[in-house]
Formats: structure tokens, sequence, C-alpha cells
């Protein structure tokens, strides 16, 4: 199939469940609890995604977080806190209700070639401040899948790919991977871009780079292999402290570019 087959690496893998005579009466409870969240939260993005019809979305969002080895777990912490901040910045949700077309947003971590685990329940359609919290709420809630994996991307960028096409259908599509290191495992952007049509796809980048490193081999490395698309830009975070504030910026120049097509189409 090629690609180390793709379609293995683009499962959404969901958990499941064995039962056992020797669970006991509390796990049971709080197995049940976490399902009727999951089920809640499920319910909850499915109503927002038929609240509108699929045409009246300006941008579908994937935001893309790394979770490899490089990344511990005071860093993790950081990202996770940061990108949450981002999404609740009081900016970022006047860029959003600047136009009365929402966007489609996911979210998910990745790391291995096989390990990619979705944030957020299914697409979740944001118009306002109200959506942007409860993506905010269920990212800084998440807890992280593994910690001992390299960086595969090329993966997260298939796997992000197959997310989009299961978006409502948008004006656009962009992906933001952020990152602190090179692609160490499997094959690279560039073979992805090939194997999938990412045509009509732009390719952020946020690139966490040490706060007392001066010019870095990662900036060039993502600028050359990572970015795509037409005004697609790269973002710096100065160690994860900074990761908040990098996200904010992004978030507001990839939605200040939509606003502005759109009010040039109308």
């Amino acid at each position: 199939m090629g690609l180390d087959g793709k379609h293995r690496a683009l499962v959404i893998r969901a958990g499941s469940e064995h039962g056992s005579g020797d669970v006991g009466a509390r796990d049971v409870r709080a197995r049940r609890r976490r399902r009727r969240i999951a089920t809640g939260l499920a319910a909850l993005a499915s109503a927002i995604l038929t609240a509108a019809p699929a045409s009246a979305c300006r941008l579908a969002l994937v935001l893309a977080i790394d979770v490899s080895s490089s990344v511990d777990a005071a860093e993790d912490r950081l990202q996770r806190q940061g990108l949450a901040a981002a999404l609740r910045d009081a900016d970022v949700a006047a860029a959003i209700a600047r136009s009365p077309r929402p966007v489609a947003l996911h979210a998910f971590e990745w790391s291995g070639r096989y390990d990619q685990t979705p944030l957020l329940p299914g697409w979740l359609l944001v118009s306002g401040p109200a959506d942007l919290d409860l993506a905010a709420t269920a990212i800084e809630r998440s807890a992280r899948s593994r910690a001992d994996m390299p960086t595969a991307m090329g993966y997260a960028l298939g796997y992000a790919h197959r997310l989009l096409a299961a978006a409502p259908e948008c004006d656009a599509m962009t992906i933001d991977v952020a990152g602190d290191g090179e692609n160490n495992e499997g094959f690279g952007p560039a073979s992805a871009y090939r194997a999938w049509p990412f045509d009509r796809v732009t390719v952020n980048a946020l690139v966490v780079m040490p706060p007392d490193t001066g010019a870095n081999a990662l900036l060039p490395w993502y600028a050359a292999n990572v970015l795509h698309g037409p005004g697609a830009f790269l973002e710096v975070a100065l160690g994860y402290e900074d990761y908040a504030a990098a996200m904010r910026r992004k978030l507001l120049r990839e939605l200040s570019v939509m606003v502005v097509g759109t009010a040039q189409g109308q």
C-alpha cells in the first residue's frame, strides 16, 4: 500500500473496555461516569455541527500538538494550558465574531507513527466565546496518551488530512503543526504532501525553541519542509512558557486572513 500502510496509520482508535468478574464496583462506576462524559461531549459536538449548514463554514482548522519524547511532562502541561488560554483570548473570540460564518475546529496530539489521539470528540463549529471555551476546557483537561515515542510528522500530517476529509464543507482548510524537533521516524512531510491531496490545504507551523537559543536549525527546517500552501507561515515560541502568546499570535493571523478574504468575496 505504501507509506507503511497509510490507512493503518490514520485510524482513530477508540479505547475498548474488557469486562472482568473481579472488577470492583468503584471501577465500574468510574467507567460509567467517563462514558457519560464522553457521550455528552460527542452529543454536544454533533449538535453544534448540525446547527448550521455545512456551506456556512469559512475555515476548517486542525490544531496538532507534539507529545513526542522530547517534550517532558511540565512542557506538555504548559502547551495544553497555553493552547487553552489562546482559545479563550478575547481578541481571538473577537476575530471569530467578525464574520457571521463560523470556524470548524478540531485538535489532536501526535508523536510516533501510529500515535495520534484526538483532543476533541469531533468537529466543533465555533461562533463565539462559549464554543471556544468548550474546546479550551476539553484540551485543558485532556491527559497525554504517551510520552515515549519519536517524532513522526509525516504520519501526523496524514492523520490531519483524514480529519479534514470528515470536516464540514468550508471555504478553506488549515493545519497547525506545533513541535520542538524535526521528523525522526518514518516518512516526512514531503512524502505526506505527495501521498495525500493537500492542494486545498494550508499548513502553518509553531516552532518551540529554547529561549536562550539564537539562530536555530529548526526554523529553516520547518520553513523548508513543513510550511505548505499559499500564505503559509511560521510562528516561534521561545520555550513552552511562551506557548500561549505564540499560539494566540498564530490564531489571530489565521483568523484575520479569513475575515479579510470573506469581506472581499462578499
